[in-house]
């Protein structure tokens, strides 16, 4: 495809921050699943919800078929859906944005495309670009515990917040795409991280759930480092 093209049809999905942090520049927003992977919590961050001397935990995308080789003690998902979000740019706003990606998603994450299938209309399919965590990036830690998982989320604060604000966001955002989109994963952290007394400083729940229009990479960068 040429580059006129691919502007004209620059989708994104969003299967973890991006669900309720939605890139600016976008003119249309749907709800809806990918398939052939599974999200863990098996990806360190080191520059959004952790340290360098602390990385907490944020979630990637693991290719099915690898996945069934790890050996992941939480077992089967009972799904091959991903649910998340796509988002169409704004033509003229492409280059910006995926510099703008580039830089928020730099800490392991690398570009690849797939097949999204939209909740409404059903029929229609997109081909997204998604950031992933390779299992051969630095930050791709493997199969985890989730208890292990949950404690390193709920003790873990970057630049971005809270690594519990994360992922109990995270749980919350995708009750909102659809009755089908939630993830036993995710839930099953979330119930275990209520279950522990939250890290002392800035409370859970300062930020608005809510995915809005963003008009800027100024002001969305601005959001992320007030978070």
């Amino acid at each position: 495809m040429d580059s006129e093209n691919v502007a004209e049809d620059f989708w994104l999905f969003g299967y973890g921050s991006l669900i309720w942090k939605p890139p600016p520049y976008y003119d249309k927003r749907l709800p809806g699943y990918i398939t052939g992977y599974v999200r863990r919590f098996w990806q360190a961050s080191e520059d959004h919800r952790g340290t360098p001397a602390f990385p907490g935990r944020v979630v990637t995308l693991v290719e099915q078929s690898y996945w069934e080789s790890l050996g992941d003690t939480q077992g089967s998902t009972g799904s091959e859906q991903v649910w998340g979000a796509a988002y169409h740019i704004v033509p003229s706003k492409v280059e910006e944005v995926k510099d703008y990606l580039d830089i928020r998603e730099i800490n392991g994450y690398s570009v690849q495309y797939t097949t999204f299938y939209a909740a409404h209309p059903v029929s229609k399919q997109i081909r997204c670009l998604v950031y992933i965590g390779m299992p051969d990036n630095p930050q791709f830690l493997g199969a985890l515990h989730p208890q292990d998982v949950a404690e390193r989320i709920n003790q873990s604060v970057g630049p971005s917040g809270e690594n519990r604000e994360y992922l109990l966001q995270l749980e919350e955002s995708l009750k909102d795409l659809s009755t089908e989109s939630g993830d036993v994963h995710i839930s099953d952290l979330a119930r275990r991280v209520r279950s522990m007394e939250p890290r002392e400083g800035r409370p859970y729940g300062s930020q608005d759930l809510n995915p809005h229009k963003i008009s800027s990479t100024e002001e969305q960068e601005e959001i992320e480092k007030g978070s």
